[in-house]
């Protein structure tokens, strides 16, 4: 199965996962039953872009919290870079990796893209809105992280 290929759409029940988490344990989707979850697929801890979007999302942490969502970030790198990612940047979130891609293939965040004019295989910067059922309120593919936030607080009505 080619992982351009998933792709994800409202209403459908989000995909299951288990990812170590940083600081130790694990995360999976029916640790997120109950409330609303935001999941967002990122391609590297400690980059610029990453970076920004990473602490756009801590800088409105309460905007979501208030609004009930629970916020998960994955990326394919080792928890140990992952760590250091959220110590760096004091992410108050959850943060896990997928170093196997299993999980980014499953939500279509795992494809080809192009990257400065060449196509590679990677994360496709990936956001999922979840309800307390686990099925899917929003799906946005290929996020634009200086418009991030703001999309999320027109779909998701923070």
């Amino acid at each position: 199965m080619s992982a351009q290929n998933v792709k994800l759409e409202v209403g459908q029940m989000a995909p299951d996962f288990d990812l170590p988490a940083a600081g130790g344990g694990r995360i999976s989707l029916a640790d997120l039953a109950g409330a609303p979850a935001l999941i967002w697929f990122y391609p590297a801890a400690n980059t610029p872009l990453c970076t920004t979007q990473a602490c756009d999302l801590r800088d409105n942490y309460d905007m979501f919290t208030d609004a009930g969502y629970r916020i998960v970030g994955i990326s394919p790198d080792p928890i140990e870079d992952i760590e250091t990612f959220v110590e760096k940047q004091n992410l108050p979130f959850t943060m896990a990796g997928d170093e196997s891609h299993e999980v980014m293939a499953a939500y279509g965040a795992w494809g080809m893209k192009n990257m400065y004019g060449r196509q590679v295989e990677g994360t496709i910067r990936s956001t999922f809105a979840i309800d307390a059922e686990g099925r899917l309120t929003f799906v946005k593919y290929r996020v634009g992280t200086p418009k991030h936030i703001a999309v999320l607080r027109e779909k998701l009505v923070l």
